[in-house]
């Protein structure tokens, strides 16, 4: 299955912040949005950095709460992993395990196109092989 599928299902939305926000405004937005992570964005369709909870936390652990007063930039994420529409969930699931990341923003022409999450790539996992018990239950039973 392709990413385009997962983007079908769970729509394209994708939060997104400016680098010079406050950590403190991009937790906002977290909790407001009860997501994981924020792609962080100087103009809303190119990708610069992204911005999770362990981020914050990690940022949280090793320089204390004036941290959330500070920009994003200065704790996001620069390594970024994306894929595009075209590729195969499976491909993204290796990207997510070698790279140890649970967001990955989709990239279509330069310019983003959606975000999927560990939990799309299992929820579509799940679907994959219920739609595989039911058929081997139909052929099992010749309905």
């Amino acid at each position: 299955m392709r990413i385009e599928s997962v983007l079908r299902q769970k729509g394209e939305f994708v939060a997104v912040i400016r680098p010079e926000a406050t950590v403190r405004e991009a937790v906002a937005e977290l909790t407001a949005n009860g997501i994981g992570a924020l792609v962080v964005s100087t103009d809303g369709r190119t990708p610069a950095g992204m911005l999770s909870e362990r981020d914050v936390v990690r940022a949280l652990d090793r320089e204390g709460p004036g941290i959330l007063d500070q920009q994003v930039s200065s704790i996001m994420s620069t390594e970024l992993q994306t894929c595009g529409p075209e590729d195969e969930v499976e491909t993204l699931m290796a990207i997510m395990t070698r790279y140890r990341v649970r967001h990955v923003p989709v990239v279509r022409d330069g310019a983003l196109a959606g975000i999927v999450s560990i939990g799309d790539v299992v929820k579509n996992r799940m679907d994959e092989l219920e739609e595989d018990r039911r058929a081997l239950v139909d052929f099992i039973y010749a309905r």
